[in-house]
Protein backbone atom coordinates (compact mmCIF):
# COMPACT_ATOMS: atom_id res chain seq x y z
CA UNK A 1 0.00 0.00 0.00
CA UNK A 2 2.95 2.87 1.00
CA UNK A 3 4.64 1.72 -2.11
CA UNK A 4 1.69 2.33 -4.59
CA UNK A 5 1.22 5.80 -2.77
CA UNK A 6 4.54 6.61 -2.88
CA UNK A 7 5.56 5.59 -6.10
CA UNK A 8 1.47 6.98 -7.80
CA UNK A 9 3.22 9.30 -10.10
CA UNK A 10 4.74 6.48 -11.83
CA UNK A 11 2.56 4.32 -13.00
CA UNK A 12 5.17 1.59 -14.60
CA UNK A 13 5.81 0.95 -10.88
CA UNK A 14 2.42 0.82 -9.72
CA UNK A 15 1.70 -1.95 -12.35
CA UNK A 16 3.68 -4.17 -10.31
CA UNK A 17 0.82 -4.50 -7.77
CA UNK A 18 -2.39 -4.48 -9.93
CA UNK A 19 -2.56 -8.36 -9.35
CA UNK A 20 -2.79 -7.88 -5.74
CA UNK A 21 -6.01 -5.11 -6.27
CA UNK A 22 -8.05 -7.23 -8.66
CA UNK A 23 -9.06 -10.83 -9.19
CA UNK A 24 -7.98 -11.35 -12.69
CA UNK A 25 -5.79 -8.72 -13.89
CA UNK A 26 -2.29 -9.13 -13.28
CA UNK A 27 -1.01 -6.18 -15.11
CA UNK A 28 -1.59 -3.47 -18.24
CA UNK A 29 0.29 -3.59 -21.33
CA UNK A 30 1.90 -0.24 -21.86
CA UNK A 31 2.37 2.16 -24.96
CA UNK A 32 6.79 2.64 -25.37
CA UNK A 33 6.10 6.00 -26.51
CA UNK A 34 7.77 9.20 -25.10
CA UNK A 35 9.74 9.57 -21.93
CA UNK A 36 9.56 6.86 -19.41
CA UNK A 37 7.62 6.60 -17.02
CA UNK A 38 4.83 5.19 -19.35
CA UNK A 39 1.48 6.52 -18.83
CA UNK A 40 -0.04 5.17 -21.37
CA UNK A 41 -1.70 1.48 -21.77
CA UNK A 42 -3.39 -0.39 -24.50
CA UNK A 43 -4.65 -3.67 -22.84
CA UNK A 44 -5.04 -5.70 -19.62
CA UNK A 45 -2.98 -9.03 -19.51
CA UNK A 46 -5.05 -11.61 -17.17
CA UNK A 47 -3.03 -14.23 -14.76
CA UNK A 48 -3.04 -16.94 -16.82
CA UNK A 49 -1.71 -14.38 -19.88
CA UNK A 50 -4.81 -13.78 -21.90
CA UNK A 51 -4.61 -10.37 -23.49
CA UNK A 52 -8.09 -8.41 -23.61
CA UNK A 53 -6.81 -4.78 -25.83
CA UNK A 54 -8.92 -1.97 -24.72
CA UNK A 55 -11.77 -0.05 -26.49
CA UNK A 56 -9.43 3.15 -26.76
CA UNK A 57 -6.03 3.63 -25.43
CA UNK A 58 -5.94 4.40 -21.35
CA UNK A 59 -3.53 7.16 -19.82
CA UNK A 60 -2.48 7.28 -15.97
CA UNK A 61 -2.89 11.07 -14.53
CA UNK A 62 -4.19 12.45 -11.77
CA UNK A 63 -4.00 10.48 -8.05
CA UNK A 64 -2.94 7.31 -7.66
CA UNK A 65 -6.38 5.99 -5.22
CA UNK A 66 -8.18 7.97 -8.55
CA UNK A 67 -6.76 6.89 -11.81
CA UNK A 68 -6.99 2.59 -10.56
CA UNK A 69 -11.04 3.77 -9.91
CA UNK A 70 -11.06 5.02 -13.53
CA UNK A 71 -8.54 1.98 -14.98
CA UNK A 72 -11.44 -0.13 -13.43
CA UNK A 73 -14.04 1.64 -15.18
CA UNK A 74 -12.19 1.10 -18.31
CA UNK A 75 -11.88 -2.58 -17.20
CA UNK A 76 -16.28 -2.47 -16.80
CA UNK A 77 -16.55 -0.71 -19.81
CA UNK A 78 -14.07 -2.33 -22.16
CA UNK A 79 -16.36 -5.86 -20.98
CA UNK A 80 -19.64 -4.22 -21.65
CA UNK A 81 -18.92 -3.34 -25.37
CA UNK A 82 -16.82 -6.59 -26.27
CA UNK A 83 -20.32 -8.38 -25.02
CA UNK A 84 -22.39 -6.02 -27.01
CA UNK A 85 -20.33 -7.12 -30.30
CA UNK A 86 -20.02 -10.94 -29.10
CA UNK A 87 -23.67 -11.16 -28.79
CA UNK A 88 -24.78 -9.72 -32.46
CA UNK A 89 -22.26 -11.83 -34.24
CA UNK A 90 -24.21 -14.76 -31.54
CA UNK A 91 -27.28 -14.27 -32.98
CA UNK A 92 -25.87 -15.58 -36.50
CA UNK A 93 -24.17 -18.94 -35.50
CA UNK A 94 -26.07 -20.67 -37.72
CA UNK A 95 -25.60 -18.78 -40.81
CA UNK A 96 -21.98 -16.74 -40.88
CA UNK A 97 -19.80 -18.34 -38.07
CA UNK A 98 -20.45 -21.29 -36.29
CA UNK A 99 -20.04 -21.34 -32.42
CA UNK A 100 -16.55 -23.70 -32.30
CA UNK A 101 -15.16 -21.29 -34.27
CA UNK A 102 -16.86 -17.76 -33.50
CA UNK A 103 -15.08 -18.16 -29.78
CA UNK A 104 -11.36 -17.29 -31.10
CA UNK A 105 -12.45 -13.79 -31.82
CA UNK A 106 -13.43 -12.81 -27.96
CA UNK A 107 -11.84 -13.29 -25.07
CA UNK A 108 -12.42 -16.63 -23.20
CA UNK A 109 -14.97 -15.06 -19.90
CA UNK A 110 -17.32 -13.00 -22.76
CA UNK A 111 -17.09 -16.11 -24.84
CA UNK A 112 -18.58 -17.67 -22.29
CA UNK A 113 -21.35 -15.64 -21.23
CA UNK A 114 -22.25 -15.43 -24.56
CA UNK A 115 -23.13 -18.68 -24.73
CA UNK A 116 -25.00 -18.54 -21.53
CA UNK A 117 -27.26 -15.97 -22.69
CA UNK A 118 -28.18 -17.66 -25.81
CA UNK A 119 -28.38 -20.89 -24.35
CA UNK A 120 -30.92 -18.62 -22.02
CA UNK A 121 -32.96 -16.90 -24.99
CA UNK A 122 -33.02 -20.34 -27.05
CA UNK A 123 -34.27 -22.14 -24.31
CA UNK A 124 -37.29 -19.64 -23.25
CA UNK A 125 -37.65 -19.58 -27.11
CA UNK A 126 -38.43 -23.73 -26.99
CA UNK A 127 -41.29 -23.44 -24.19
CA UNK A 128 -42.45 -20.80 -26.50
CA UNK A 129 -42.84 -23.21 -29.28
CA UNK A 130 -44.13 -25.70 -26.87
CA UNK A 131 -46.78 -23.55 -26.08
CA UNK A 132 -47.59 -23.02 -29.67
CA UNK A 133 -48.65 -26.88 -30.03
CA UNK A 134 -44.96 -27.78 -31.73
CA UNK A 135 -44.86 -30.69 -29.42
CA UNK A 136 -40.66 -31.59 -29.95
CA UNK A 137 -39.54 -28.15 -29.68
CA UNK A 138 -37.19 -29.06 -26.10
CA UNK A 139 -36.21 -32.20 -28.04
CA UNK A 140 -34.74 -30.69 -30.82
CA UNK A 141 -32.92 -28.18 -29.08
CA UNK A 142 -31.40 -30.91 -26.88
CA UNK A 143 -30.03 -32.28 -29.92
CA UNK A 144 -28.87 -28.83 -30.99
CA UNK A 145 -26.61 -28.72 -27.96
CA UNK A 146 -25.53 -32.47 -27.90
CA UNK A 147 -24.12 -31.34 -31.72
CA UNK A 148 -22.44 -28.10 -30.61
CA UNK A 149 -20.75 -29.71 -27.86
CA UNK A 150 -19.25 -32.51 -30.48
CA UNK A 151 -18.08 -29.83 -32.43
CA UNK A 152 -15.78 -28.03 -29.81
CA UNK A 153 -14.90 -31.59 -29.00
CA UNK A 154 -13.75 -32.28 -32.47
CA UNK A 155 -11.67 -28.80 -32.07
CA UNK A 156 -10.15 -29.69 -28.40
CA UNK A 157 -8.43 -32.85 -29.95
CA UNK A 158 -6.62 -30.78 -32.77
CA UNK A 159 -3.46 -29.20 -31.99
CA UNK A 160 -4.35 -25.46 -30.39
CA UNK A 161 -2.72 -22.95 -28.34
CA UNK A 162 -3.15 -23.03 -23.98
CA UNK A 163 -5.48 -19.97 -24.03
CA UNK A 164 -7.87 -21.62 -26.68
CA UNK A 165 -7.67 -24.96 -25.60
CA UNK A 166 -8.62 -23.84 -22.01
CA UNK A 167 -11.36 -21.72 -23.54
CA UNK A 168 -13.00 -24.27 -25.05
CA UNK A 169 -12.91 -26.74 -21.93
CA UNK A 170 -14.23 -24.10 -19.92
CA UNK A 171 -17.40 -23.52 -22.49
CA UNK A 172 -17.22 -27.61 -22.79
CA UNK A 173 -17.82 -27.83 -18.72
CA UNK A 174 -20.72 -25.15 -18.85
CA UNK A 175 -22.14 -26.75 -21.57
CA UNK A 176 -22.43 -30.25 -20.51
CA UNK A 177 -24.30 -28.97 -17.62
CA UNK A 178 -26.91 -26.70 -19.72
CA UNK A 179 -27.31 -29.82 -22.02
CA UNK A 180 -28.17 -31.75 -18.91
CA UNK A 181 -30.76 -29.81 -18.05
CA UNK A 182 -32.28 -29.60 -21.35
CA UNK A 183 -32.81 -33.14 -21.65
CA UNK A 184 -34.15 -33.78 -18.02
CA UNK A 185 -36.46 -31.20 -18.75
CA UNK A 186 -37.70 -33.23 -21.99
CA UNK A 187 -37.59 -36.62 -20.21
CA UNK A 188 -39.77 -35.01 -16.93
CA UNK A 189 -42.04 -33.82 -20.30
CA UNK A 190 -41.20 -30.46 -18.16
CA UNK A 191 -43.53 -27.97 -20.53
CA UNK A 192 -43.80 -24.93 -18.92
CA UNK A 193 -41.03 -21.88 -18.30
CA UNK A 194 -42.54 -21.18 -14.63
CA UNK A 195 -41.84 -24.74 -13.69
CA UNK A 196 -38.69 -25.15 -10.60
CA UNK A 197 -36.56 -26.88 -12.70
CA UNK A 198 -36.19 -24.07 -14.97
CA UNK A 199 -36.38 -21.20 -12.63
CA UNK A 200 -33.80 -22.70 -9.99
CA UNK A 201 -31.28 -22.53 -13.21
CA UNK A 202 -28.44 -19.38 -13.12
CA UNK A 203 -30.24 -17.91 -16.46
CA UNK A 204 -28.54 -14.77 -18.52
CA UNK A 205 -30.76 -12.07 -20.12
CA UNK A 206 -29.40 -8.87 -22.47
CA UNK A 207 -31.79 -5.97 -21.04
CA UNK A 208 -32.33 -2.32 -20.74
CA UNK A 209 -31.04 -1.17 -16.90
CA UNK A 210 -33.67 1.90 -17.50
CA UNK A 211 -36.47 2.10 -19.62
CA UNK A 212 -34.82 5.16 -21.81
CA UNK A 213 -31.26 3.44 -22.61
CA UNK A 214 -30.55 2.16 -25.92
CA UNK A 215 -27.39 -0.60 -25.03
CA UNK A 216 -28.69 -3.42 -23.16
CA UNK A 217 -26.53 -5.11 -20.47
CA UNK A 218 -26.61 -8.44 -18.97
CA UNK A 219 -28.77 -9.54 -16.08
CA UNK A 220 -28.73 -12.94 -14.57
CA UNK A 221 -31.76 -14.66 -12.57
CA UNK A 222 -32.08 -17.58 -10.65
CA UNK A 223 -35.56 -18.34 -8.87
CA UNK A 224 -37.10 -14.83 -7.59
CA UNK A 225 -33.84 -13.18 -7.35
CA UNK A 226 -31.95 -11.04 -9.97
CA UNK A 227 -28.76 -8.61 -10.30
CA UNK A 228 -26.82 -6.76 -13.07
CA UNK A 229 -24.05 -8.31 -14.26
CA UNK A 230 -20.77 -7.01 -12.60
CA UNK A 231 -18.17 -7.30 -15.57
CA UNK A 232 -15.48 -7.79 -12.99
CA UNK A 233 -12.95 -9.12 -15.35
CA UNK A 234 -11.57 -12.69 -14.66
CA UNK A 235 -9.45 -13.87 -17.02
CA UNK A 236 -9.27 -17.14 -18.54
CA UNK A 237 -9.03 -19.51 -15.39
CA UNK A 238 -11.98 -22.33 -16.16
CA UNK A 239 -14.91 -23.22 -14.52
CA UNK A 240 -16.02 -25.79 -11.56
CA UNK A 241 -17.95 -28.45 -12.84
CA UNK A 242 -22.11 -27.65 -11.97
CA UNK A 243 -23.57 -30.56 -10.11
CA UNK A 244 -26.98 -31.13 -8.47
CA UNK A 245 -25.24 -29.89 -4.95
CA UNK A 246 -23.75 -26.60 -6.96
CA UNK A 247 -26.98 -25.65 -7.91
CA UNK A 248 -28.26 -26.00 -4.40
CA UNK A 249 -25.75 -24.44 -3.31
CA UNK A 250 -26.12 -21.59 -5.70
CA UNK A 251 -29.76 -21.28 -5.25
CA UNK A 252 -29.23 -20.96 -1.16
CA UNK A 253 -26.74 -18.26 -1.53
CA UNK A 254 -28.48 -15.98 -3.84
CA UNK A 255 -31.91 -16.30 -1.68
CA UNK A 256 -30.02 -15.37 1.31
CA UNK A 257 -28.47 -12.27 -0.98
CA UNK A 258 -31.84 -11.58 -1.98
CA UNK A 259 -33.16 -11.26 1.90
CA UNK A 260 -29.86 -9.14 2.37
CA UNK A 261 -28.65 -12.00 4.55
CA UNK A 262 -25.03 -14.23 4.27
CA UNK A 263 -24.39 -17.59 3.73
CA UNK A 264 -22.29 -19.92 5.34
CA UNK A 265 -21.47 -23.21 3.39
CA UNK A 266 -20.32 -25.80 6.34
CA UNK A 267 -18.62 -28.81 6.03
CA UNK A 268 -15.03 -30.71 6.14
CA UNK A 269 -11.73 -29.26 5.06
CA UNK A 270 -11.39 -29.70 0.46
CA UNK A 271 -14.77 -29.65 -0.14
CA UNK A 272 -14.98 -26.66 -2.54
CA UNK A 273 -16.72 -24.42 -0.15
CA UNK A 274 -14.87 -21.68 -1.03
CA UNK A 275 -14.48 -22.38 -4.29
CA UNK A 276 -18.20 -22.78 -5.30
CA UNK A 277 -18.66 -19.46 -3.91
CA UNK A 278 -15.77 -18.11 -5.83
CA UNK A 279 -17.20 -19.76 -9.06
CA UNK A 280 -20.79 -18.28 -8.08
CA UNK A 281 -18.77 -15.04 -8.19
CA UNK A 282 -17.04 -15.56 -11.71
CA UNK A 283 -20.43 -16.57 -13.24
CA UNK A 284 -21.70 -12.90 -11.80
CA UNK A 285 -18.94 -11.27 -13.05
CA UNK A 286 -18.40 -10.26 -9.26
CA UNK A 287 -15.11 -9.76 -7.65
CA UNK A 288 -14.70 -12.32 -4.32
CA UNK A 289 -11.86 -11.17 -1.74
CA UNK A 290 -11.14 -14.64 0.49
CA UNK A 291 -9.62 -14.45 4.09
CA UNK A 292 -9.19 -17.43 6.55
CA UNK A 293 -11.10 -17.14 10.30
CA UNK A 294 -10.00 -19.12 12.56
CA UNK A 295 -10.30 -19.05 16.44
CA UNK A 296 -7.61 -17.50 17.35
CA UNK A 297 -9.33 -14.27 15.62
CA UNK A 298 -10.10 -11.09 17.55
CA UNK A 299 -11.52 -8.17 16.97
CA UNK A 300 -8.01 -6.33 15.87
CA UNK A 301 -6.99 -8.70 13.29
CA UNK A 302 -11.00 -8.25 12.20
CA UNK A 303 -10.30 -4.47 12.07
CA UNK A 304 -7.19 -4.73 10.22
CA UNK A 305 -8.85 -6.69 7.46
CA UNK A 306 -11.81 -4.39 7.12
CA UNK A 307 -9.38 -1.40 7.71
CA UNK A 308 -7.37 -2.61 3.98
CA UNK A 309 -10.85 -3.35 2.13
CA UNK A 310 -11.94 -0.09 3.28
Amino acid sequence: MLDILSNGNNPEKVDEYIGDCFDGLKCVKFVAEGPRPYKICMGMHAKDQEFVPFTSNFTFQGAVENYLCDLEAKMISTLKEILDNAKITADNWEYEKPRHIWLEDYCAQISLLTTQIMWTEETARAFDDLDGGSETAMKDYGQVTIVRINKLIERVRTDLNKDLRDKIITIITIDVHERDVILEMVEKKIVESSHFKWQSQLKFYMENKEPRDTKKVCNSKICDWSTWYNYEYVGNCGRLVITPLTDRCYITLTQALNLSMGGAPAGPAGTGKTETTKDLGRALGLQVVVFNCSDQMNYLSMSLIFMGLA
